[in-house]
Order: structure tokens, then C-alpha cells, then sequence
């Protein structure tokens, strides 16, 4: 609808450049530039790779973005951006962009939660998000349970990880195994081809006094270091590693514990909905595994589609068009980046 609000989101938070446009709850594109393939050379994200190449993509990748909606930037009705958290130096970047905007076009300007944002996304997908939802967000930096009664103001956080995250444990292991980096698409490939079985690796904080001490917290490095050790120990004996089993016992092990506290959590905080957002929730395993929980458990379960759980742009507008259209005030052109933004701050 016309009167609906027209934002556009600049996402900068580690390597892609990522430019959204939203109208009200409909997403009218979501351009992207990545760096990932600079990065990859070095088995890893390098902040001034990602800073620089933040740099040479904006312009263009804004202009692609209002060229294929159809919109020109007087259009907007705001702008949002991602101020935390993330890569410092990358974040500059975004909110730098964002205040250039806002003061030429004499626009309000929406620093936003970057976690709170791939819950938002969801909502270009499947609709309003019914309130309270359980969110689980599983990416390279981070691993959390937030339980959300209202995305635009009231994020809670139930518990996060305490050393790897799943995404970087993915990565981790790739790199012992010999896949490329990123890791996660080369794990979730090899293990199709593996037994889910064949290796009992650990699941760190699940049992004892871990789950009762940390509930809804997730621990991968354990796992991490398990794997590496059970790999060494074949090579230093002169055997073959078998790559499809330790690649799908592995990541069996990361979703196992990835859904069943998440489960946990919807059952102890009464929530039937559960959302799973960020890089890792595009894994097959994880899709399959939580929806059939789910089903089990009679909870109702939403997944974006594996573009839009990638950081992105249309995730940063999804949410400053839901902080437009509650009515919420917009944030100071003088609004910092915060490369440790809390998620319990929605907007900065």
C-alpha cells in the first residue's frame, strides 16, 4: 500500500554489503555485494578487507537496489541502518552511509540491532511475528535464545554462547577436514553423503548441572576441539579420514543441541512459535531436524529462506519499517556504532 512506510536498510556488519528496500511488510528488493571470496584466501573474515570493500560497493550497490524497485531515494520515508554489532571499521562504514543519506535527503535515520534484524526479516517471509515469539539465531558470531515480545522495543535475551559459536565451529572444522571456507555449505554438502552416526561427538551444556548452570547457553568449542582430536588421531595412525562421516556426526551434533534447547526454552517461557534466523539457520540439518521437533512439540516453526538468513540489507529495513510504522522515535544523526550492541538494545 502507498501509505505504508518506504525504508531503506544498509547492512555493513561484517562482509557483505547489503542494501534493502521494505515497503510496510513487503520486501521490494534485496541487493547484495560480498567479499567473501576476498576473504577466503585467508580462511576467515580480515576487518579492513571488509572495510574497504564496503567502501567501493555502497554507491553502487544502493543504486542497483532503487533502480530494480523502482524507487528513487526522495521516495523514502527512512532509513535504517545496522550500528552494531559487528567488525568496527565495517560498521563505520554502513552508519557513515546512512548519515549521508539522511542529512541529503532530510530523512529520519534508524541505527538498528543487527540480531534483532534477522529476527525481523521474517516478517517480509511469513507475516507480522505473533508476540511473544522465541527466536534462536545461529550464525558465525553468534549463537542465541531471545525470547520476543515485541521486535521493535522489547528483545530479551535467554542465553548465548559462551566461546564458538555454531557458525565458527562450522568454519573451524572445515578447516580440519580441508573444505574451503566459508565452512558451512561444504559441511552441510559432505555430510549428505555421510552417517549422522557413525561418530559420537559431544553436546556440550546438555546434561547435569551444565543444563541446569547454563540453560539456554550453547558451548561448541568442546566439540570443536573433539572433532579436531578424533581427526589427528586417524592421521598420526596412517589412516583415511572419512570426511562425509565426521562432516554429518558433527553437524548432527550442532543441531541436536541447537533445537533441543530452543525447544526447551518454548516450552519453560509457554511460546508456540519458534523463529531460527542468521547464516547457520540456511543448513538442511537444522531445517529438517527443527521441523520435526517442532512438529512433535506442537510448536509452530518459521525459517526464512536461506537468502534472507545471510546478513543482508532487507533485514535492516524489515525492522526500521516496523519502527516506522509503531511509531517509534528515530535515532540522532550523531548515533554510534557499537561493535558490542547488546541485543537487549533494539536501536541505538
Amino acid at each position: 500500500m502507498a501509505d505504508e512506510p518506504l525504508v531503506l536498510g544498509i547492512e555493513t556488519s561484517c562482509d557483505e554489503t547489503g542494501v534493502g528496500i521494505v515497503r510496510g511488510e513487503t520486501l521490494l528488493v534485496d541487493a547484495v555485494a560480498s567479499s567473501v571470496e576476498e576473504h577466503a584466501r585467508f580462511g576467515g573474515v580480515v576487518p579492513e578487507v571488509a572495510s574497504r570493500a564496503h567502501l567501493e560497493a555502497m554507491i553502487p550497490t544502493i543504486e542497483r537496489a532503487c533502480r530494480e524497485a523502482g524507487v528513487g531515494l526522495r521516495d523514502l520515508d527512512a532509513i535504517a541502518v545496522t550500528s552494531g554489532p559487528g567488525l568496527a571499521g565495517a560498521l563505520l562504514v554502513g552508519v557513515a552511509s546512512a548519515k549521508a543519506l539522511a542529512v541529503a535527503l532530510d530523512k529520519p535515520i534508524y541505527g538498528v540491532n543487527h540480531l534483532a534484524s534477522h529476527v525481523a526479516v521474517d516478517i517480509v517471509e511469513h507475516g507480522p511475528l505473533p508476540e511473544p515469539t522465541m527466536a534462536m539465531l545461529v550464525s558465525g558470531g553468534h549463537s542465541s535464545l531471545l525470547l520476543v515480545p515485541d521486535i521493535t522495543n522489547d528483545v530479551r535475551s535467554l542465553g548465548a554462547t559462551m566461546d564458538d559459536a555454531a557458525g565458527e565451529a562450522f568454519d573451524k572444522v572445515a578447516r580440519v577436514l580441508g573444505l574451503p571456507f566459508p565452512g558451512g555449505p561444504h559441511i552441510d554438502r559432505a555430510a549428505r553423503e555421510g552417517n549422522r552416526v557413525a561418530i559420537d561427538f559431544p553436546r556440550g551444556l546438555t546434561t547435569g548441572r551444565d543444563l541446569e548452570r547454563y540453560r539456554f547457553d550453547f558451548s561448541f568449542s568442546g566439540l570443536k576441539t573433539a572433532v579436531s582430536r578424533w581427526v589427528e588421531t586417524r592421521q598420526r595412525a596412517g589412516e583415511t579420514v572419512p570426511v562425509a562421516d565426521v562432516a554429518a556426526s558433527f553437524q548432527e551434533a550442532v543441531v541436536d543441541v541447537l533445537t533441543r534447547k530452543a525447544l526447551l526454552a518454548c516450552r519453560e517461557h509457554d511460546v508456540d512459535h519458534l523463529l531460527i534466523g542468521g547464516g547457520v539457520a540456511a543448513n538442511s540439518r537444522l531445517r529438517a531436524l527443527a521441523e520435526e521437533r517442532c512438529a512433535k512439540a506442537g510448536v509452530t516453526l518459521r525459517v526464512p529462506r536461506p537468502g534472507l538468513c545471510t546478513d543482508n540489507g532487507a533485514m535492516v529495513a524489515a525492522l526500521g519499517a516496523q519502527m516506522v510504522a509503531k511509531g517509534r522515535e528515530p535515532s540522532e544523526l550523531g548515533l554510534p556504532t557499537d561493535s558490542s550492541m547488546p541485543v537487549e538494545l533494539v536501536q541505538a
